[in-house]
């Protein structure tokens, strides 16, 4: 047992210990990127990011301070950070090796490509996104200890010991985490297991209480001791399947014991002079990012402008395309063949240039397989850098916020709702919208298609800009509106994560806008092009570094190498480094 305090005395002596610099002057509204010398942590929660920061201080590498902020994140950020969820992992070590590890949870061996649709074949609402019939295998303990077995240099212990002592000891709720929990205030009160950890004696929690989660610091103490045996096996894999059964789940050990986190090449790609490392098949993210900046690259958007309706009406048409071939081609790549090679092809870009009509906006209903040139057929992100020229990029997801809103009993562990990401039926949308195809059908074993996009950009070999966010559908163009700010625009870390963004799916046929994306008259001229918009969606968290100087193309400031940028949109997370 941790004694009363421990966490408390730790936290502040991180903070006395973090650097948090200043950076030279912004050059638009948003504040500097902050800056410094030997490493860089940018999370959705500040004390996993301090938890971050004191491993890089005592020589562990990014993988190391990656795998701790996993953990750490699992505490204080219940809304995403899990252990009960799954993820992906995509890693730039300083040799120049480029990797990406799959932990995505997979679907129980009892489900069935129909489980979700009623006698007549109709989807039955809620049954894929709440309770434990929507839970997949999770895969985030398996993902962290095999990361930290393979690329880390620090012992298990030492990395869990920061998480452990914040569940133990509990943190004190701010602003940003008070929000997050009373989102599902209604959810917990019908969960017994979920009420006894996120509602202060029945009624939500208030800012400045203590939160504290004594079973899930008893299962972090079983993975420290034990590994992955200890959450997979054992006491914790025995209560995950009881209390599946008892909510009518379908996770077995059986499952539990077969689950593997698979290592897969990245998806790469180049722009503009700059190389991509980003995420393969079973996310989507890294195809589809690729692809739309292979067409974009065919546009001089820097010389267009900023936001300019020429501009924007070509990166809404690039969506479009991409999003067809999104939802049509890709899946998990054990049970689907991902024409990859197809998708990638600069020449098959050209392809879908050639049919943008450069005044006029696409029809959806007319963009589909089959047609030229396309042919038939909640979450939340970590950046890491350090001084070595290791950079790691982390999105993990319980799915939803709060994923199926219920927890293993004994365990404190929240579960995903991970399954609502498969194809419950070909041409209904999922959670986040998404109309899927055959290439995404529930089978057992199989891992759900992701928008997931951790992303590392490089320079020479060298890694220029680590990036990725949270939002499901989403991810894809926040990450990708992001990279072209910094590439196209030579904006700040800061002021690339701070643009209003803009997100098109291909159907539904709409592009939602964040307040401010467009002044009255651009909108008037892109709605004279056919353009149709919508409000914005909620806010997606992006965790942005960049290497070198506070933009790509910018010049270092003093001697730190640095720059972190948190967004804004949510009330809560941390850029720091020292």
């Amino acid at each position: 047992m941790q004694k009363p305090g421990t966490a408390l005395r730790w936290m502040v002596t991180a903070i006395a210990s973090i650097s948090i610099a200043v950076s030279a002057p912004a050059s638009a509204a948003s504040v500097a990127p902050v800056a410094a010398e030997n490493g860089m942590v940018v999370s959705a929660q500040h004390l996993a990011t301090m938890v971050g920061v004191d491993v890089l201080k005592r020589g562990g590498n990014a993988v190391d301070a990656a795998v701790a902020v996993g953990y750490a994140l699992a505490v204080v950020y219940p809304a995403a950070g899990n252990l009960g969820g799954g993820g992906f992992m995509t890693i730039q070590l300083a040799d120049g090796r480029k990797t990406f590890l799959d932990f995505r949870e997979t679907a129980p061996k009892g489900a069935t490509a129909n489980m979700y649709l009623d006698k007549d074949g109709n989807v039955i609402k809620g049954l894929s996104t709440k309770g434990h019939l929507a839970v997949g295998v999770p895969g985030s303990v398996s993902g962290m200890e095999y990361a930290r077995e393979k690329y880390g240099t620090m012992k298990r212990a030492d990395l869990i010991a920061p998480a452990l002592q914040l569940a133990e000891d509990g943190f004190v709720l701010d602003q940003g985490d008070i929000e997050m929990l009373h989102t599902a205030t209604k959810d917990f009160q019908e969960d017994p297991a979920s009420a006894a950890i996120f509602l202060n004696n029945g009624k939500p929690f208030q800012v400045g209480e203590r939160l504290a989660q004594h079973e899930l610091a008893e299962t972090l103490r079983e993975i420290s001791k034990r590994g992955t045996d200890g959450f997979y096996k054992g006491w914790v894999g025995s209560a995950i399947v009881a209390s599946s059964q008892a909510g009518k789940g379908l996770i077995t050990q059986e499952d539990l014991d077969n689950y593997k986190t698979r290592e897969l090449a990245p998806v790469e790609c180049d722009y503009r002079g700059y190389h991509v490392v980003s995420a393969p098949p079973p996310s989507s993210g890294g195809v589809i990012i690729c692809e739309i900046l292979n067409i974009l690259e065919g546009y001089p958007l820097r010389e267009q402008g900023f936001h300019s309706a020429q501009a924007v009406h070509y990166q809404i048409e690039a969506m479009r395309h991409a999003y067809v071939d999104r939802n049509s081609y890709l899946g998990d790549p054990d049970f689907v063949k991902n024409p990859l090679d197809r998708l990638l092809d600069k020449n098959y870009a050209a392809k879908i240039r050639a049919v943008i009509d450069p005044n006029k906006a696409g029809l959806s209903k007319d963009i589909k397989p089959g047609v030229e040139p396309h042919e038939g057929s909640n979450t939340t992100h970590y950046s890491i850098a350090d001084r070595d020229g290791n950079a790691v990029s982390v999105t993990y997801t319980l799915n939803d916020w709060f994923g199926a809103r219920v927890t293993a009993a004994r365990t404190g562990v929240l579960l995903n709702d991970e399954m609502d990401d498969f194809t419950a039926k070909v041409g209904v949308p999922n959670l986040y919208g998404l109309v899927q195809g055959e290439a995404n059908a529930i089978v057992p074993g199989k891992r759900p298609l992701s928008s997931m996009s951790p992303t590392i950009v490089t320079k020479d070999g060298k890694p220029v800009m680590v990036v990725g966010t949270p939002g499901g559908s989403r991810i894809i163009t926040a990450v990708l509106q992001t990279m072209i700010c910094a590439i196209d625009y030579d904006m700040s870390a800061q002021e690339a994560v701070d643009m209003p963004r803009f997100h098109q799916q291909w159907l539904p046929d709409l592009t939602n806008l964040e307040n401010y994306t467009l002044s009255p008259d651009t909108r008037k001229i892109l709605e004279g092009m056919g353009h149709k918009f919508g409000p914005p969606h909620p806010a997606n968290h992006l965790a942005v570094i960049i290497i070198g100087a506070p933009s790509l193309m910018g010049k270092p400031v003093g001697s730190n190498r640095f720059y972190g940028a948190n967004d804004p949109r949510r009330n809560s997370g941390l850029a720091a480094g020292y």
